[in-house]
């Protein structure tokens, strides 16, 4: 259950109204998520999110479905259900796969094995690593 009521268009302010047209003109699409409607509750961080989701998400260097991957992929490891949840059906409207998935995923449980271990194992980092470009 949220921590906040969720607000819904018919109920939101101007400010709020703004952003939600934003986000469905933007997004293609006719409805506003649980995410975006208990942000709403503080209209700067419903904005400033949606601002941010949206320069970070725009087309760039990476293709679309590269950047849903690395948001599931985070998301997963994060252990945020929400987000999760959103990226995967994100991702599988930009033609992420059963087997993609499935790979994504064993990626994130490997990389957080053996982040653990070199965490805890306090492994220095090489020298030739440190120079990336």
């Amino acid at each position: 259950m949220t921590m906040v009521p969720p607000i819904e268009y018919d109920r939101a302010s101007a400010e709020v109204r703004a952003v939600y047209d934003d986000i469905m003109k933007t997004r293609g699409t006719d409805w506003i998520n649980n995410f975006r409607k208990a942000l709403a509750n503080e209209h700067p961080t419903l904005r400033r999110t949606w601002e941010s989701v949206k320069q970070v998400m725009a087309p760039g260097a990476l293709d679309p479905l590269t950047k849903e991957l690395l948001y599931l992929a985070v998301s997963a490891s994060n252990g945020c259900a929400y987000c999760t949840a959103s990226h995967a059906a994100a991702a599988k409207k930009q033609g992420m796969t059963p087997q993609i998935f499935a790979e994504v995923l064993a990626v994130v449980g490997m990389a957080n094995e053996t982040n653990a271990l070199a965490n805890g194992y306090r492994v220095p980092v090489d020298a030739r690593f440190e120079k990336l470009f």
